[in-house]
């Protein structure tokens, strides 16, 4: 019984409500975060520094290095892939294999240069040509 009085006293009891006694702990931008007008600074910086899509660019040297570019494309990325260090008949074969892959993910393959290709996955669209290397 003197505890209770004790605790009462300096205000430690377990029986009263402190719901009621509790300072507002919250913010004050937090009470703002219902009007959709504020915007967070990081989230605002970040939409316009982050890009959507990625494109990566690859320069294969040897064969085992299409596997490579393949896993990138199945991670949703758009390859560029320059074949300037490779002789003809390895750069057909990884052409060969790209094209397979790239047909397995309903993706796309362009010619952009003479030893340049673009391979992009499904949900990118290639648009436009290049007429002097499609004759």
């Amino acid at each position: 019984m003197a505890f209770e009085k004790l605790g009462s006293f300096f205000g430690i009891n377990d029986e009263e409500d402190f719901d009621e006694k509790k300072p507002e702990t919250q913010p004050r931008q937090e009470n703002y975060a219902n009007n959709e007008k504020v915007v967070s600074m990081s989230t605002a910086s970040e939409a316009r520094t982050k890009p959507n899509s990625k494109i990566a660019i690859y320069q294969p040297r040897v064969y085992s290095d299409a596997k490579v570019i393949a896993k990138q494309l199945l991670n949703n990325k758009a390859v560029i892939v320059n074949f300037t260090n490779v002789n003809d008949q390895q750069s057909k074969r990884i052409v060969d294999f790209l094209t397979g892959a790239i047909y397995a993910i309903n993706g796309e393959i362009k010619r952009v240069g003479d030893k340049i290709f673009l391979c992009t996955p499904p949900k990118f669209e290639i648009d436009g040509s290049i007429p002097d290397i499609n004759e």
